[in-house]
């Protein structure tokens, strides 16, 4: 039944969520705790000041009976009364009841005298309640109590009166009307009740404006995630402030401009594939076509042409997925690879792409370096595949690795130069865009993917490929990979060795 309960419970305040708004949600829990507040001072307040008032009443009725020993002792009059009823006269005429106070004598029992001065209330005029004050006396101690009666909520005070010699027993009450005395600040709660109103309505109000104005940046931002579709990314939201809502903003207009800039970039991708897949697919259908079956060397021709082609897309195929791969977070697996036995096994790699050439390796980087070797020797080796392919033939290739020490820190440089015809400045950086080509002094062409796929492992290292070249003074292709710090002493302990 417990169970049941709790789940339709939970049901309801899911039900809740679901029709208000964000902005009605954090208006409503503003409101809901500043009520909780208000009501709970409020409370406390009123419950302080009654028995403030209280424990004044009960000082005032408590300070009768000293009055009335003064008037028994007779320092007011000369001589004291010699009778318990001209004490209790004495008493009426010299002690002055206070606003919402009434007075009563009684003598055997039975109520007999009562001021000349108007009273607010009669006491006498409840018979149920002379029988309560009779009926509670105690002819030795002073009795005080709270009685509701046809005159409202008494607090009233019941002191013996007894005179030596006289047989006669006597009572004194004072009573004081708690509904009167406690009106002012029941009237004090009432215009409390009613400024905290008006309070929690201004907290609303100002709580609807704010939570409007923080929450505007997302209202924008499901504005602008509406208006951008597939086709148009460009929607950005105005950041405003410097509060935790506007970093929450460029962050998401950072996001916008990352799924732009990787649309515009997959677009491009999926353009340039496109383009490069068309011209082997039109060379294998246009032989195809023109294919004579009972030509048997027709027939090995363009078999062997169509299996080449095949090849070229295949390789084209698995760069782009290596480009695919390169964005995800496993690409690279680092551990500390000795980066001198590294070069000299990428420079004997290298001599096999053209034993004719003279190969250098200036390598005077030693130690170890946190590097995915693979990846890097690919990298490294594409250069070294790109420099035999479009620098002068016969030209030195040199290899080198080593250590610079910069501004921002340490890295590893690995470069691949030549003494080709170089590269023109204005196109530098087109060769390192996809499917970005230059012409080649020996009539080689291909794919276009390697300077990007190089880019790629670099930037997956967390470093950069950088260039130097002019025309007629040959190329310097560099992999900067930055080092750690944690790698730096054994490299210092060597150098100091």
């Amino acid at each position: 039944m417990a169970f049941t309960r709790e789940r339709h419970r939970r049901k309801t305040v899911r039900a809740i969520r679901r029709t208000l708004s964000v902005r009605s949600r954090i208006v409503v829990s503003i409101l809901v705790v500043t009520a909780l507040g208000l009501a709970a001072s409020g409370v406390v307040t009123y419950l302080v000041q009654r028995e403030r008032v209280l424990a004044g009443v009960d000082d005032q009725l408590l300070q009768t009976v000293s009055e009335l020993k003064t008037v028994a002792s007779g320092a007011t009059s000369g001589a004291p009364p010699t009778t318990v009823d001209a004490l209790l006269r004495a008493a009426m005429q010299q002690m002055v009841p206070a606003a919402n106070e009434s007075v009563l004598g009684f003598v055997d029992g039975k109520p007999s005298l009562v001021p000349a001065a108007t009273l607010p209330f009669r006491i006498d005029a409840d018979k149920a309640l002379v029988d309560r004050i009779v009926a509670e006396a105690d002819p030795k101690n002073v009795v005080i109590g709270t009685a509701r009666s046809s005159v409202g909520t008494l607090r009233y005070l019941i002191v013996p009166v007894s005179v030596a010699g006289d047989t006669s027993t006597g009572l004194y009450v004072a009573a004081f009307d708690l509904d009167s005395v406690l009106g002012a600040v029941a009237e004090s709660f009432q215009i409390y009740i009613v400024v905290a109103l008006i309070a929690l309505l201004l907290v609303g109000l100002v709580a609807w404006l704010v939570a409007g104005r923080l929450l505007r940046p997302i209202r924008l931002l499901r504005e602008a995630a509406a208006a951008n579709t597939a086709a148009n990314l460009s929607e950005r939201i105005p950041v405003t402030g410097h509060d935790d809502v506007s970093d929450l903003t460029a962050t998401i207009n950072g996001m916008f401009e990352r799924l732009e800039s990787s649309f515009i970039s997959q677009r491009r991708l999926i353009d340039d594939v496109g383009h490069e897949l068309k011209t082997p697919i039109t060379i294998i259908r246009g032989h195809l076509e023109l294919l004579d079956t009972e030509s048997a060397t027709d027939l090995e021709a363009t078999r062997a042409l169509a299996i080449d082609e095949v090849d070229r897309m295949s390789r084209l195929v698995s760069e782009i997925s290596l480009l695919a791969e390169s964005g995800t977070p496993h690409f690279v697996e680092l551990a500390d690879v000795d980066v001198e036995s590294l070069t000299s096994a990428v420079a004997a790699k290298a001599r096999a792409l053209d034993p004719t050439r003279e190969w250098r390796i200036e390598s005077d980087a030693s130690g170890s370096a946190p590097m995915d070797a693979r990846r890097i020797t690919q990298a490294w080796l594409q250069l070294a595949d790109n420099a035999v392919k479009y620098s002068t033939d016969g030209a030195a290739i040199v290899i080198a690795s080593k250590r610079v020490d910069g501004r921002t820190g340490e890295w590893l440089d690995l470069s691949v130069g030549d003494a080709g015809p170089g590269i023109p400045v204005g196109l530098q950086q087109r060769i390192f865009e996809r499917f970005g080509r230059l012409d080649s002094s020996r009539g080689e062409e291909g794919s276009g993917l390697g300077l990007a796929i190089v880019s790629a492992i670099a930037e997956a290292h967390g470093g950069s490929v950088s260039l130097s070249s002019a025309s007629g003074e040959g190329s310097t292709f560099s992999i900067r990979i930055p080092i750690p710090a944690a790698s730096r002493p054994a490299q210092e302990e060597k150098v100091e060795e």
